[in-house]
C-alpha cells in the first residue's frame, strides 16, 4: 500500500453510519441529477415551445441511439469507478493513479470511431426505428450534431466516474452545474434568438458539455495529488484495463443491449404518430425526476460496497444495502405526487391536448410500480461494487428484453396505446427476481474476493 500527500481528501465510506455516509454522498449527486434533468428538459421545452411538437419528438427519438452509442463508455466508466473504490478501500494510491491514466487514455481513443460510426449510420438507425417521415430531418439534424462532440460528453463522464470512486460527488455537482447553465444559456441564445431550431439545441449540448470536461481537468488536478498526470502523454496498463474491461464491460453490453430496447420500444412509440412521440419524449422527462433520486442512492451504495469491500468489512455491506433500499422506498411513494401535477409538467413541453393525454398515459402506467425499479436498482447497486457485473447485467436485460418488450407489443395489440406502458412494472418483476435471489444466495460475495487477490 503505497501513500501519497493529497489522500487526505478522499472521502472514505469504511468508518462512520451506513445511511448518513450514503446519505450525504447522494445528495450532491442529486443535485447534481437535477441538473441533469434540467439540461435535458430545457433542450425539450424550448423546441417544443419555439419550434413545435415535431420538434420535441426528433429530440426524443434521437436519444435511444446516442445512448446506444454511448453505453460502452458509461459502462467501462463504472468499471473504473468500482475499481478505484475498491483501490482506495484498500489504501492502493498507486494502483489508483494506475487506474485513473489508463481510463482515460482507453476512452478518450475510443471516441474517435464511436463518433464516426454515429455520424455514418444515425439515419438507417432512424429508419429502422420506425422514425416519420415529417420527424425524420430534424431528428438527423439533432444526432449529426451529438455524435460530431461526443469526446465532451466521454471526457465528462470520465472526470464523473474517477470522482465517485474517489467517494467525491461534490465536485461532480460543480462540472455538472457550469454545464447546466451554459447549456441554458446558448439554448435561448441559439433557438429564440438566433433561430438555429433543433441545431442549436444540439450545438449548446455539445458546447457545454466540453467546456465542463476541460474545466474538470484542471480543477481536478489542483485537489488531488493522485491525479496530477498529463492527459496529453498516454499511459495504459494492460492489466489494470483488463480488470475494467471484467467489471464494466458486462455493465457496458447490458447498457448497449439495453438501448437497443430502449429503441424497440421508440419504434413502437413512434408508430402512433408524432403526438404520442411528443407526449412520451416530455413524460420520459418528468418520469426521471422521480428516477433522480433513487439513481443518486444506488450509484452511492456502489461507492460504499466498493470501498468496504476493499477494506474488507464486508459486515458492513448488508447494513448499507438496508440503508439504501430503505431511503428508495420513501422516494417512490413520495414520487407520486407526479401523477395529480402530470397535467401541469407536460404542459411545460408543449400544450396542446393531444401531446398532455398522451404524456398522461406513461406516467399513469408507470408511476406507481417504481419501488420495483428502486429495489432492483439497489441490489445491483450493491452486486456491481463487489465485483459482482454479470447477474446485474442478466436481469436488466431479462427486465426489457423477456419481459418489458414482449409484453409492450402484446398490449398494444390487444388492449391499445392507453395500456401499453404498464409493460414497464411487468420487466421490473422479472428483474427484482433474478437480482434478488442472487443477492440473497450471497455468491456475489466471492466475486470481490478474487478481484482483489489478482
Amino acid at each position: 500500500m503505497n501513500g501519497n500527500n493529497g489522500n487526505k481528501m478522499i472521502n472514505a465510506m469504511t468508518e462512520g453510519n451506513p445511511l448518513r455516509l450514503i446519505l450525504a454522498f447522494a445528495f450532491p449527486m442529486f443535485i447534481g441529477n437535477i441538473f441533469q434533468q434540467l439540461y435535458n428538459m430545457v433542450d425539450s421545452i424550448v423546441v417544443g415551445n419555439y419550434v413545435g411538437k415535431v420538434a420535441l419528438a426528433a429530440v426524443g427519438t434521437g436519444f435511444p441511439v446516442i445512448f446506444l452509442m454511448s453505453s460502452m463508455f458509461i459502462g467501462l466508466g463504472m468499471g473504473a469507478t468500482i475499481l478505484i473504490s475498491q483501490y482506495i478501500g484498500a489504501e492502493d494510491y498507486d494502483n489508483v493513479r494506475k487506474t485513473s491514466q489508463t481510463i482515460y487514455t482507453a476512452m478518450l481513443l475510443s471516441s474517435i470511431p464511436i463518433s464516426v460510426i454515429g455520424l455514418i449510420f444515425c439515419e438507417p438507425i432512424l429508419l429502422l426505428m420506425n422514425t416519420p417521415l415529417d420527424v425524420l430531418p430534424m431528428a438527423k439534424q439533432y444526432m449529426l450534431i451529438i455524435f460530431a462532440g461526443t469526446i465532451g460528453s466521454v471526457g465528462y463522464n470520465i472526470n464523473a466516474g474517477i470522482l465517485q470512486g474517489f467517494g467525491d460527488s461534490k465536485s461532480s455537482l460543480l462540472f455538472l452545474v457550469i454545464a447546466t447553465v451554459i447549456n441554458i444559456v446558448l439554448d435561448l441564445l441559439f433557438v429564440v434568438v438566433f433561430g438555429w431550431d433543433v441545431p442549436g439545441v444540439a450545438a449548446a449540448t455539445v458546447i457545454a458539455q466540453i467546456f465542463s470536461w476541460i474545466f474538470g481537468i484542471i480543477y481536478m488536478k489542483k485537489k488531488y495529488d493522485i491525479l496530477k498526470f498529463q492527459i496529453s502523454k498516454f499511459y495504459f496498463d494492460k492489466g489494470i484495463f483488463k480488470k475494467i474491461l471484467k467489471l464494466g464491460l458486462p455493465t457496458g453490453i447490458q447498457m448497449s443491449l439495453f438501448s437497443v430496447g430502449i429503441m424497440s420500444m421508440q419504434s413502437l412509440v413512434n408508430g402512433y404518430g408524432a403526438d404520442y412521440m411528443a407526449g412520451f419524449n416530455a413524460a420520459n422527462k418528468i418520469d426521471t425526476f422521480a428516477f433522480m433520486p433513487i439513481q443518486s442512492i444506488s450509484n452511492a451504495v456502489t461507492t460504499y460496497t466498493g470501498q468496504n469491500i476493499g477494506a474488507g468489512r464486508i459486515d458492513r455491506v448488508h447494513k448499507g444495502t438496508l440503508a439504501g433500499a430503505s431511503v428508495s422506498i420513501i422516494i417512490c411513494i413520495l414520487a407520486l405526487i407526479i401523477i395529480p401535477l402530470g397535467p401541469f409538467m407536460l404542459g411545460l413541453f408543449n400544450s396542446e391536448p393531444e401531446v398532455i393525454d398522451s404524456g398522461m398515459i406513461y406516467l399513469n402506467n408507470v408511476m406507481p410500480f417504481y419501488v420495483l425499479l428502486s429495489a432492483v436498482f439497489i441490489l445491483n447497486a450493491v452486486e456491481r461494487g463487489a465485483g459482482e457485473s454479470v447477474i446485474p447485467m442478466v436481469s436488466s436485460l431479462a427486465s426489457i428484453w423477456l419481459g418489458r418488450i414482449p409484453s409492450a407489443y402484446y398490449i398494444a395489440a390487444k388492449f391499445g396505446k392507453e395500456y401499453l406502458f404498464y409493460s414497464y412494472p411487468a420487466g421490473w418483476i422479472l428483474g427484482l427476481a433474478i437480482t434478488g435471489s442472487h443477492y440473497i444466495s450471497g455468491k456475489w460475495k466471492i466475486k470481490s474476493q478474487k478481484l482483489l487477490e489478482n
